[in-house]
């Protein structure tokens, strides 16, 4: 059962046939792997595992999955497109399967010509993101043809969500929340990083997640300033701080939450003014949500703050990012996006500052669905805590 809604799939489907009208295009082949799972799940509300592949979009007829044997059954069980064809490169290297059809690029292209008649432009999705073997193999496999690299464009018709979209988002911060509490509940004196990972992995799992837009972090003292660090067996100690972070999913939309707690449960007066001006360059950032704003001007207030307060220099990430089949994904309003914001777009403000020589790092993000009308909530729960 895909966890992507049949209407769904046929909207998508519809808007990709409409940019390959737009773009002159015969087909489109879109490429994913466990670690770039977002355009093709956006068209199956699926991918595989150990397996790379791509999707096939044909201007009409049955669109294809382009993959590798292992994950064949689980494609016409799970995928919302499940016609399917087999590729050496797209499987795990030098594991044989006796018993499945494999074929090849110069195959499928005779295929399509039967199939749909001339094949002369080829759009490619994911291209940059691809190993050369499978690259080369595209581009000699449909040698004749012209290939045009639509990933922009493509990544575009994600931005907008729809609701259907907004609903699973929204799902997906509820079990934020019940994250949060379990791993918030969790820390102290002597407990390992792990276990406060654990808890927070229990609670989304319990409660339905269909995965995590990231390993859960958990970064006490110094590992704080890592970014973005997993749990570790070190043992947390009193005095310091610990930032948390975790983005359940459900039917593969992520949501997030991330804090930064005292160990012992009593801030220090350093730790609780970091964590007061992380929450004024939330504040500050929130206020810029605003349909029409541009990234640069959703991002300057809190960078402008952050000069003003001597955090700058500790900045690695702008201040406001999209969130849906990634828990951070295209448009990034750092500050120099011009990207545009719109009615139905989900955006997290997520503040943080790392390598700090007292404070390490620290970082609070929850988000929000843009609406005309202002910036709503995803979790009233976190968006009440971080605006005390």
């Amino acid at each position: 059962m895909a966890y992507l809604t049949l209407k769904e799939r046929d909207r998508r489907i519809a808007n990709v046939r409409a940019l390959m009208a737009q773009q002159g295009l015969d087909i489109v082949l879109v490429y994913y792997d466990e670690f770039n799972i977002g355009n093709g799940w956006y068209l199956t509300g699926w991918c595989p595992q150990f397996e790379s592949g791509a999707v096939l979009i044909p201007r009409s007829g049955t669109p294809m999955l382009l993959g590798g044997p292992e994950s064949e059954p689980f494609a016409k069980l799970d995928s919302a497109i499940t016609e399917t064809r087999n590729f050496t490169v797209f499987m795990v290297p030098n594991e044989e399967y006796p018993n499945a059809t494999i074929t090849d690029f110069p195959a499928l292209f005779d295929e399509l010509h039967v199939m749909f008649g001339d094949v002369r432009r080829v759009g490619l999705v994911g291209g940059g993101r691809m190993p050369a073997d499978c690259y080369g193999q595209i581009v000699e496999g449909f040698s004749g043809a012209a290939l045009v690299d639509i990933t922009p464009q493509y990544v575009a018709l994600r931005y907008d969500k729809s609701l259907w979209e907004l609903e699973q988002i929204r799902a997906a911060f509820k079990l934020s929340d019940a994250c949060y509490l379990a791993m918030k509940e969790k820390i102290a004196p002597g407990v390992s990083e792990i276990e406060v990972a654990a808890v927070g992995e229990y609670a989304a799992r319990s409660r339905g997640a269909s995965g995590f837009g990231f390993s859960p972090i958990v970064g006490s003292g110094e590992r704080s300033s890592a970014v973005v660090p997993t749990a570790t067996s070190r043992i947390m100690q009193a005095g310091e701080t610990v930032m948390i972070g975790i983005a359940p999913k459900v039917r593969g939309y992520a949501g997030v939450v991330g804090d930064f707690l005292p160990v012992d449960g009593t801030y220090s007066p350093a730790q609780q003014e970091a964590f007061k001006h992380l929450k004024e360059v939330m504040h500050l950032t929130k206020e810029r949500l605003v349909v029409g704003k541009v990234g640069r001007e959703i991002d300057a207030p809190g960078r402008d703050y952050f000069v003003k307060h001597g955090f700058w220099k500790y900045l690695v990430c702008p201040f406001a990012h999209t969130i849906g089949l990634h828990e951070a994904e295209e448009p990034f309003f750092g500050p120099n996006s011009n990207d545009v914001l719109k009615p139905g777009m989900a955006v997290c403000v997520d503040v943080s500052f790392f390598g700090h020589p007292e404070l390490h790092g620290a970082r609070i993000e929850t988000g929000y669905e843009i609406t005309e009308s202002g910036p709503v909530p995803f979790s009233p729960m976190m968006d009440e805590y971080f605006s005390r």
